[in-house]
């Protein structure tokens, strides 16, 4: 039986004590009018745990999902929104009343909320370090305020520039800088993305999707060579306050 008067919603991941999502939402959910509201990280060491998971908890309302699975989640799900197929990634699961799954990413629209502020003119060209989920999200924001995008990668693919061709050009003819990897997080902060950060300028934007730490070594080389620089919380606010809406809608 599921108990009509609680609404239980997660965050699914690998290695997700840090969250921040567990925090806001916990924080939220103190307000009286949100009584029998939970938030929880299901910590699942591989994805085929997904479909146990679900049958265990028949009163889940919503999932946001994070690194590794915005991907490999797709084939659980029964339905995806039109943005999510687009991307190619998913970060919010909406348990419909129906029974299904149904996949949407609210990270481009956190990303896309908390960039354009910064965006100038000049800011017509951006380098996507990674090529994961995140990546897919930041590219789809990036196409919809009409900003020319190229992933750098270690490997040769599509629309992407190897780590070891980044040189002064490059950066002068990419002045948005996007780190979507996960390295620099927390307890990892001394880890950093292989760029030659002596090509940044004050025309430029280091942004970093990371949040913990606040400023990353990413962040704080960026900032020595005079970039604007900006870290991932307020997109995870913005996407967090999205995924809610999508449950609630």
């Amino acid at each position: 039986m599921i108990d009509s008067l609680k609404m239980r919603f997660g965050l699914l991941g690998r290695n997700i004590s840090y969250s921040f999502s567990k925090g806001h939402f916990t924080e939220k959910f103190k307000d009286p009018v949100f009584e029998g509201y939970t938030y929880e990280n299901f910590d699942i060491e591989d994805i085929n745990y997904f479909t146990e998971l679900v049958k265990n908890n028949p009163d889940l309302r919503g999932l946001n999902v994070t690194i590794p699975y915005k991907e490999a989640i797709l084939p659980f799900l029964d339905k995806l929104s039109k943005k999510a197929t687009a991307i190619g990634a998913v970060n919010t699961i909406k348990f419909t009343k129906k029974g299904n799954l149904k996949g949407y990413n609210t990270d481009y629209y956190g990303f896309k909320k908390s960039l354009e502020p910064l965006l100038q003119p000049h800011h017509t060209k951006a380098l996507i370090l990674g090529t994961g989920g995140a990546a897919k999200g930041v590219a789809f924001a990036l196409e919809e305020l009409g900003i020319l995008y190229t992933f750098v990668s270690r490997e040769n693919k599509e629309k992407t520039i190897r780590y070891d061709l980044l040189n002064a050009t490059v950066f002068e003819n990419h002045t948005i800088i996007i780190n979507s990897t996960p390295l620099g997080t927390s307890p990892n902060t001394d880890n950093f993305p292989d760029i030659p950060y002596e090509f940044f300028t004050e025309k430029h934007i280091a942004y970093d999707l990371i949040y913990n730490p606040a400023e990353t070594v990413f962040l704080k080389k960026a900032k020595k060579r005079g970039a604007q620089t900006k870290n991932g919380l307020d997109m995870l606010i913005l996407q967090a306050e999205k995924a809610w809406r999508v449950w609630n809608k």
